[in-house]
């Protein structure tokens, strides 16, 4: 996808680029459906056809009805759109129960509720990076409105059971809200929605443009279900404003383009994640972050003894392109790191590659060869 052959971008759980399919899809939809799909003349009613054939194709890979997407304009729109409804939702409760590695999205609309009284109780993973599901069972109970998991983590890609947290959720309160962050999962392991009453995804981290994403939300929600907005009666009344058709219909396309290909995809990355992990085996000053059930795409690790802007200044010189945590914290230490306990010199040195299929061996050579060049040369952290 990249033209040019010596930048070597392997910060995908940032962002991915857009496929060229994908951009040629927009280009065409912003030229001929320019029309309001609201207007009920002839132009509109064509623009609302094409917003429901990608409202459908985007519900397929899903595994849901049609109607029970909306469109949003990213991951962290439906995150805050998901979790400030179930408030203004479920007024039986004041009980919330999140992990503690969950992205600023959630993180901060519910340190808000927090502060308006609610009951957060935050479970924060293991040192390993993995997650202990019966512990955030543990606090549900007949006071519990939400319970929020992300489905796979991501600064350690730490893939965590949502399925079974949601199920074990339902029989202990069915009145809980369960609300899944998909946007690391979404085309990169299999969804079930079993269980699940919202579920945020993003266009960006599937190769369709930033400023595009969708929320699930369930039917048997939906009519209870308060959103946070007022306005137009646009996305059955949940999400108001005139929808961006182009990107939509790139969400559509990007999703449909990568749903026929998750076997395959796996495959190529795991490769690119043995590779990587097989040559920082070299580097004895070298602790793996990520747990041992993360997805392929990434992984994150600390090198202990350089600190993370350095090193990641030395690679990009080299045109190679990583990133230290979350590009939302903007350049903020890691608090997923923190949550799993580690010291604050791994923190500070912690490095995050991400993959996607379109990243070959040889980024993984470059990185691991300008990374040696690093550790040899760059100034170390006095202890």
């Amino acid at each position: 996808m990249l033209q040019n052959p010596e930048l070597h971008y392997l910060d995908n759980a940032a962002t991915t680029i857009v496929a060229p399919e994908v951009a040629d899809v927009i280009d065409k939809a912003m030229r001929e459906h320019w029309a309001n799909p609201s207007s009920l003349y002839a132009p509109g009613a064509r623009s609302e056809e094409a917003l429901n054939a990608a409202r459908a194709a985007v519900a397929r890979t899903l595994g849901c009805k049609s109607r029970e997407l909306y469109f949003t304009s990213c991951g962290s729109e439906s995150n805050n759109m998901a979790l400030l409804g179930a408030a203004l939702t479920r007024r039986f409760g004041k009980g919330i129960v999140v992990s503690g590695f969950e992205h600023p999205s959630v993180q901060k609309p519910l340190e808000r509720l927090a502060a308006m009284g609610y009951d957060v109780t935050v479970v924060n993973p293991g040192p390993d990076g993995t997650l202990d599901i019966d512990r955030m069972l543990d606090h549900v109970d007949k006071n519990t409105i939400l319970v929020a998991c992300m489905m796979v983590n991501n600064e350690v890609g730490t893939r965590n059971d949502v399925e079974r947290l949601a199920a074990e959720v339902k029989r202990r309160n069915s009145r809980t809200i369960v609300h899944v962050d998909a946007v690391q999962a979404w085309m990169r392991v299999p969804i079930k929605l079993a269980n699940i009453d919202t579920l945020a995804v993003s266009g960006h981290k599937i190769h369709a443009p930033k400023g595009i994403g969708a929320l699930y939300l369930s039917d048997s929600l939906y009519q209870a279900f308060q959103a946070p907005y007022l306005g137009g009666e646009q996305e059955r009344e949940k999400r108001p404003g005139t929808e961006n058709l182009p990107y939509a219909l790139g969400l559509a396309a990007a999703a449909t383009r990568l749903n026929k290909t998750m076997k395959s995809r796996d495959a190529a990355v795991r490769a690119l994640n043995l590779r990587l992990r097989e040559g920082l085996k070299a580097f004895p000053e070298v602790v793996i972050n990520s747990p041992d059930n993360a997805v392929p795409e990434v992984l994150n690790f600390s090198e202990n003894c350089i600190k993370s802007e350095t090193m990641l200044a030395h690679l990009a010189q080299q045109q190679v392109y990583v990133s230290s945590a979350s590009a939302c914290g903007r350049g903020q230490p890691s608090h997923t790191l923190a949550a799993m306990g580690r010291d604050p010199l791994a923190i500070d040195t912690a490095i995050r590659v991400s993959f996607c299929a379109d990243n070959t061996p040889e980024d993984v050579d470059a990185f691991l060869n300008t990374f040696e060049d690093g550790m040899k040369h760059l100034q170390r952290i006095k202890k």
